[in-house]
């Protein structure tokens, strides 16, 4: 039998973390073991305090970074290290499990030796507003599928769409494949799954593997993450010049809209373009982010922490 490790970088956790891990502790297949790449103890101690969690469930292991230390793909990496699993999944911990089927439908696609990662679809929480709810229909279909190279002139940038929010990786080819770029402030997942798909390989996704998780950010928080999402693809021009996602972006705009007028909410439509203005604004500010000084640089990112390192290792950057 297939032994199946989680693994969860965790910062400032509150009760969806709870109620994440009892449903990840009562699933059809059941996960060996469960380890928390956890950014700053203090906070981490905090969500325990009054509760038994830890002492509740044997398989938790828990290890301690800091902020500073903290990289998407390499804090996942180094979790992926200590584990010993032949398959392991990568969550975050606002993504719960829609049921308790999750691991058993995930890591069905990785069956096929050209299949080395899969993803989980994302359903929209209850909270969840009308414009973000169908986003969350146009990224995550209720229909499985695999990708191929073959599938690029088709689907474009949307071949290499992959989330980490809830993906299974088979360890050995992971490793094997170079693993997460070490140093990325976002996007470390469909950079991997880009070098998957040009070595020949295939990315699955898996419909029937749901888990619940969406946001109503501001205009404000999608110009940051936007921003962000600008400079990992500035970065890594091997992956995205040659397919830009802005086509991607107006295809799903248009949908949108039409769906809020098919709806009767037609006033939404002014939402969703006021939101869009943002997201592009700090989608082309971050593409061209070498342009910009320091100091704007930390006021548009979302991720002040990972500059720190970035500005003492490129001294090129403008202060």
């Amino acid at each position: 039998m297939q032994k199946i490790d989680v693994i969860i970088p965790t910062y400032k956790p509150d009760k969806v973390f709870e109620t994440l891990i009892e449903k990840l502790e009562h699933q059809t297949v059941p996960v060996h073991q469960i380890i928390l790449m956890n950014t700053e103890q203090k906070y981490f101690d905090q969500m325990l305090y009054g509760t038994n969690l830890i002492r509740r469930y044997q398989n938790i292991t828990v290890h301690h970074i800091s902020q500073r230390e903290f990289d998407h793909g390499r804090t996942r990496h180094e979790g992926i290290l200590k584990s010993e699993a032949d398959i392991v999944i990568l969550m975050t911990q606002d993504a719960l499990p829609a049921d308790d089927t999750l691991v058993e439908r995930l890591i069905e696609p990785l069956q096929s030796p050209w299949v080395p990662v899969s993803y989980a679809r994302q359903l929209p929480a209850q909270d969840c507003n009308e414009i973000e709810q169908f986003t969350r229909a146009f990224n995550y279909p209720d229909k499985s599928g695999v990708k191929s190279l073959e599938d690029l002139p088709e689907l474009g940038i949307k071949t290499f769409f992959c989330s980490n929010v809830c993906a299974a990786y088979k360890r050995d080819l992971y490793l094997e494949l170079g693993g997460f770029t070490r140093h990325t402030i976002f996007n470390e997942d469909m950079i991997f799954a880009s070098g998957v798909i040009r070595k020949g390989y295939k990315i699955a996704y898996a419909a029937d593997a749901r888990v619940v998780h969406s946001h109503n950010y501001t205009c404000r928080q999608q110009f940051h993450r936007n921003f962000d999402l600008g400079v990992s693809q500035a970065d890594h021009p091997e992956v995205f010049a040659d397919v830009p996602s802005e086509s991607e972006g107006v295809k799903m705009v248009k949908k949108t809209a039409l769906h809020l007028c098919h709806i009767g909410k037609p006033w939404l439509i002014i939402e969703l373009v006021w939101k869009t203005a943002g997201k592009y604004m700090g989608y082309r500010l971050g593409k061209s982010y070498k342009k910009l000084t320091r100091k704007k640089i930390l006021k548009y990112t979302m991720n002040k922490a990972y500059w720190d390192s970035v500005y003492a290792e490129n001294q090129e950057l403008k202060s």
